[in-house]
């Protein structure tokens, strides 16, 4: 049956993908409330339409840190996806760049940042950036993406540790033997390796500096010459530090919720800080992604791109880059009726005027 949505490719992909991966690439942390959210937080929200307004020819590209992309939608960070298909990381950002969108690699990724790169010249890439123990590895890591061609550093602020996530505990998650986090060398590209709990959790706490704080966020902008955005802000005062020490960008996100439970969905965050920052710095979005509505909802609150990651795994385990693709062309014909049927012509029509909680029909 073909697959017309993407919830018909996550039916799919979870027919497909082994079970310890699938766990992992799935699962939130704790009970799973913030997970549960991410979703149900965008169907309380309400489209507001305007009609007869001429949309009948639209423009939905955008531009971001230098470059133009074809649409307000990129693909975030996930770890380890040759675990989804053989092609891993490298279809993904093939599959990016074919329909003109960014691609953000994972520090923690299964393809090196060369192979992503010689796999995908040219086009728009991010590389998302952990800040390990070992600060010379850290810069290393960074200086290699920028050769590479990156066009950003995303930084990951909400992961001194990584969150309880039951699933891969009760998994004993482990990188399956014939895959290595490929952009390392030496003993931490050997794999992720259970030693009696979650392998994952194991390598984070092993290898990752859990004391940062935001003078290392401020060493890294003053040595890369990339634009700095940094991912898993959830509040105004957060924010306000992140534009005080000058990044180019912040990324809105509760880290798909696999981190703290009991945060609130990214997209309810979004208004306050676009609120608070929204015009000293671009403010960019992920988590609970699958439709073009969805899409539609955030613009209008203040974001400037809106990414996803899981949708982008479940197209890459049923049908590999032509998987990716088809994802980024089925959300971008449900993002250009949506416009079309709420009376835009551009991106930059889509306004807050066109969203509001369901709770004001509530009180009518």
């Amino acid at each position: 049956m073909a697959q017309a949505s993407v919830k018909d490719y996550e039916k799919r992909a979870f027919e497909i993908i082994p079970r310890n991966a699938l766990d992992y690439y799935r699962s939130g942390a704790g009970d799973e409330l913030s997970l549960r959210l991410n979703r149900s937080c965008f169907d309380r929200l309400r489209i507001r339409p305007r009609v007869l307004r001429s949309a009948e020819q639209r423009d939905l590209s955008v531009s971001l840190f230098g470059d133009r992309f074809s649409m307000p939608i990129g693909i975030a960070p996930t770890a380890m996806q040759r675990m989804a298909h053989p092609d891993g990381e490298v279809a993904n950002a093939k599959a990016a760049a074919s329909r003109g969108v960014a691609f953000t690699l994972s520090t923690i990724a299964t393809s090196s940042m060369e192979q992503v790169a010689t796999g995908a010249p040219g086009s728009p890439k991010w590389f998302q950036l952990y800040i390990y123990r070992d600060r010379k590895l850290t810069e290393s890591l960074v200086r290699r993406a920028e050769k590479a061609g990156f066009k950003a550093i995303v930084l990951t602020v909400d992961a001194p540790v990584f969150g309880l996530r039951r699933a891969d505990m009760r998994n004993k998650f482990s990188l399956p033997p014939h895959l290595i986090l490929a952009n390392f060398e030496g003993h931490l590209a050997t794999g992720v390796q259970s030693h009696g709990g979650s392998g994952i959790n194991e390598y984070i706490k092993e290898q990752l500096d859990p004391t940062l704080s935001w003078d290392d966020v401020k060493w890294l902008a003053n040595f890369t010459k990339l634009p700095v955005i940094v991912k898993g802000i959830l509040t105004k005062e957060d924010a306000i530090l992140a534009a005080d020490i000058g990044v180019k960008g912040i990324w809105v996100s509760n880290h798909g919720a696999r981190q703290l439970d009991s945060v609130p969905a990214s997209i309810e965050a979004l208004p306050e800080i676009v609120k608070a920052v929204g015009d000293r710095t671009t403010v960019v979005i992920d988590g609970g992604i699958t439709q073009g509505t969805d899409v539609f909802k955030a613009i209008a609150l203040g974001a400037k791109m809106v990414l996803f990651g899981r949708p982008a795994l479940w197209g890459l385990a049923v049908n590999g880059q032509q998987g990716v693709e088809h994802i980024l062309d089925l959300l971008r014909k449900e993002l250009d009726i949506t416009m079309l049927l709420a009376g835009c012509q551009s991106i930059k029509d889509i306004t807050i005027d066109h969203v509001v909680h369901e709770s004001l029909y509530a009180k009518l």
